[in-house]
């Protein structure tokens, strides 16, 4: 006889969401984003890498809406579930379900929630995806009260699925130094000092173990599960000691919570668990990109890893199915797309890759195509496309030091590495990275093994950065060198970059006629060869010496002859230099307006291009013309912001000749003299530790609102978030404002989000135009 089913109203109450028995730290914001999209679709996967919080977020978010719904919230745990065939049923179990005739689980779990308001948390469908998806759409079609919350590594990929992409907890960068009240506000922090307090009651963040924290917190790549079983490991090791034992993370991370599921208890089990997940190939690929040390973009994709058995047709299915298992992040700016593995997904792939005997084959495909693009980027230099060229070499910047790493140290590929290395000459001095590429010159140039060419060219490049650094002895001998090899070689236009740098050298020393005369020379065989931006950057030095050698209308002449040349070719870089230097001849003959006026063009060039030497001096010309205003608040302030870009640097107007050094203690001394020194070291101090682009908006008349620009009326946001409404409203995304103000991305985000919430805006233009009419507000208050 077959059994019938009870009454619905039969059913028990629901049991509540299990207790977690850790605290729950951060993640405010995912809260948020997943609470609202459980209102706009009945189906919301969280996805993202292994240990990265999943499954916590989900039963906090079960926590808090069990009340919210008439028939609760169901936990249905999947991990250990190896038969696809028994999905419902486990579902059914989990449930509770009083039914117990021999009818279909899928059909009893319909009859079930036909009439029931409810949600059920699906955790880890990662492994029963096509499944999962089967039962969910089935479940939802038949039920209108039912809501899903699934959590896997990858979307379940049915019509009306909301995916909130759970990232790694914010975490400090190790590049920039922290105190330790400062640290404990990112969530990595905040959770270790959390769970490292269950072992070690009395733990903290400490001036002496900053450090350590931070990398400890980086390094681990802000996943949840890494930190916790580092935390683990505080019972008998300091931060410290593990930091310096994270080279063997898989075997240090180990000894998690006794009643977890073994892939829960050590870091290799949890990533053993998504390769496992991953076809041959994209096992295959994993592997290969571990030979990128941070993000890559398509193209090198195409070229490092594209060779059999991986076709290059393959790549991008491979790719996109990879980043639906969440063992690759994407990074969007705009329509560029960047891809990149956290540190501990990387060094998972580095093991794979070990045994396929394929590593120095992608180091030399990985060598060459940075190669390659480091000489279409010196080929294409006088053109439109500096700014974007140099933002990608930055993005890329781990990347060109892994390749010069490997080059340098590897039997016959030295003069590659120096070839490289001079190819990167606009990174080094227009992206910022003048020790990187002194460096790296310097210590290939130790070495004999390259030809004499690649020696000649790393000479005069490493001479260039040596000089923009002041070191006009090293660059001296070098570029004597440079000029020896260029006689033996014959080649002129070798020779041609030597006298240019040389003309440089004079002109830093004081002897500015001499540096004419070499400029004027270099300018005609750089021009003999067509070589346009060797061409343009020499005519801006020419004018800065002619400025110098009391030829201001040579100098005008010069300057306007490179600006016009750079407009006909969409360049910028060279012209902002001659913009500037156009500045400073008008600022000598006495005219302070057009000065103005010439130096503030440079500088909102420079705003695209973030050049920080033209920047610096721009600012600093800006300072001297102040002061020549007797505006000694601003020259003072101007040039306390110029000091800041020049100590990122490492370096200072000294460097750039005695003539402007001059310039620069005449200006201070004037300053010095009529605000005195305590007034001038407060205001230098206060601008110490601003950033770039906090400088360069000083200089355009448009500081931060929380510093000199504060509305009359009580704002609604907080000083922080005026900030970044400021930065917002002066066009920067929100990777550029992360990146000024040390701050992760999707902290930024965050803000961004409540700043138009609080506005009741919509967009971030609206944002810009508030900014606009506050400060148009505060000065009409100041003039009235």
């Amino acid at each position: 006889m077959q059994a019938t089913d009870p009454p619905a109203d039969s059913i028990g109450s629901p049991r509540p969401p299990r207790a977690a028995l850790t605290s729950f730290v951060g993640r405010r914001r995912e809260l948020s984003d997943v609470k609202r999209r459980l209102t706009e679709t009945r189906l919301v996967t969280l996805v993202g890498p292994g240990g990265v919080g999943k499954t916590r977020i989900a039963l906090e978010i079960a926590e808090r809406s069990r009340r919210g719904l008439r028939d609760g919230v169901w936990i249905v745990e999947l991990a250990s579930l190896r038969d696809a065939l028994r999905l419902s049923q486990v579902i059914v179990s989990a449930l509770d379900l009083p039914d117990q005739s021999n009818r279909d689980p899928l059909d009893k779990l319909v009859s079930f929630l036909l009439e029931r308001q409810l949600m059920i948390v699906l955790d880890n469908c990662e492994h029963l995806l096509q499944d999962c998806a089967r039962v969910v759409e089935t479940l939802l079609s038949a039920a209108p009260g039912l809501r899903i919350l699934a959590t896997s590594r990858e979307p379940l990929g049915i019509h009306g699925e909301g995916i909130c992409v759970i990232p790694p907890l914010t975490t400090p960068s190790a590049r920039h130094s922290h105190t330790a009240k400062a640290v404990i506000h990112y969530e990595a922090v905040s959770l270790l000092v959390d769970r490292a307090r269950h072992v070690l009651p009395d733990f903290e963040v400490t001036n002496e173990n900053v450090e350590a924290v931070v990398q400890l917190c980086e390094r681990l790549d802000g996943i949840p599960l890494a930190i916790e079983l580092a935390a683990t490991r505080l019972r008998s090791l300091s931060v410290t000691q593990i930091v310096e034992r994270l080279d063997k993370r898989f075997t240090l991370l180990t000894g998690g919570d006794r009643v977890a599921m073994p892939r829960q208890k050590t870091l290799r089990a949890l990533i053993d668990w998504s390769f496992d997940l991953c076809t041959e190939h994209e096992q295959l690929l994993w592997g290969r990109l571990s030979i990128f040390p941070d993000s890559f973009d398509l193209d090198a994709l195409e070229e490092v890893c594209g060779f059999a058995p991986l076709i290059a047709e393959s790549l991008i299915d491979l790719l996109d199915r990879l980043v639906a298992k969440s063992i690759v992040l994407t990074e969007r700016t705009g329509e560029r797309v960047r891809y990149r593995q956290l540190m501990t997904i990387r060094e998972y792939g580095a093991e794979v890759l070990e045994p396929s005997g394929e590593f120095s084959t992608l180091k030399r495909r990985h060598r060459d195509h940075y190669l390659r693009k480091a000489a279409v980027m010196v080929e294409r230099w006088c053109g439109p496309g500096q700014a974007d060229a140099l933002a990608v070499m930055t993005e890329d910047h781990a990347n060109l030091l892994s390749a010069l790493e490997w080059s340098a140290h590897t039997d016959g590929e030295t003069g590659t590495a120096a070839e490289l290395a001079s190819l990167l000459r606009y990174h080094w001095v227009a992206g910022g990275h003048l020790s990187d590429g002194r460096r790296w010159l310097d210590q290939l140039l130790d070495t004999e093994a390259m030809s004499t060419s690649q020696r000649g060219q790393a000479l005069w490049v490493s001479a260039w950065i040596a000089l923009m650094q002041g070191d006009t002895d090293d660059a001296v001998e070098k570029l004597i060198e440079c000029e020896e090899i260029a006689d033996t070689l014959g080649d002129r236009k070798m020779g041609a970059h030597a006298t240019q740098w040389r003309g440089l050298h004079d002109f830093a020393t004081g002897d500015v006629t001499g540096s004419i005369t070499r400029y004027e020379k270099a300018i005609k065989i750089h021009t003999d060869f067509a070589d346009t931006a060797s061409v343009l950057t020499a005519l801006f030095q020419l004018a800065s010496a002619q400025t110098y050698n009391a030829q201001d209308e040579a100098a005008l002449k010069t300057c306007r002859r490179a600006i016009e040349m750079s407009e006909q070719l969409g360049e910028q870089w060279n012209r902002s230099y001659a913009l500037w230097i156009t500045g400073l001849c008008h600022w000598r003959r006495g005219e302070p307006e057009s000065a103005k006026t010439a130096a503030l063009q440079a500088l909102r060039l420079e705003r695209v291009f973030k050049d920080s030497i033209c920047t610096a001096l721009t600012i600093e010309l800006l300072s001297w013309i102040a002061a020549s205003a007797a505006e000694f608040q601003t020259a003072a302030a101007l040039a306390g912001a110029a000091a800041a870009v020049w100590a990122g640097l490492g370096t200072d107007v000294k460097a750039f000749g005695q003539p402007l050094h001059q310039d620069s203690v005449h200006s201070a001394q004037k300053t010095s003299e009529a605000l005195g020194e305590h007034a001038v070291t407060a205001l230098a101090r206060r601008n110490a530790t601003m950033t770039l682009d906090a400088a360069v908006s000083l200089a355009l008349g448009r500081p931060d609102q929380t510093r000199s620009d504060k509305p009359t009326e009580k704002s609604p946001l907080t000083k922080r978030e005026n900030e970044i409404a400021n930065l917002v409203a002066e066009g920067l995304s929100n990777r550029a404002i992360a990146e000024s103000l040390v701050l992760s991305t999707r902290t930024i985000d965050g803000h961004v989000e409540r700043i138009l919430t609080k506005l009741d805006f919509a967009s971030r233009t609206q944002i810009a135009s508030w900014i606009a009419s506050q400060r148009g507000r505060s000065s009409r208050t100041r003039s009235g």
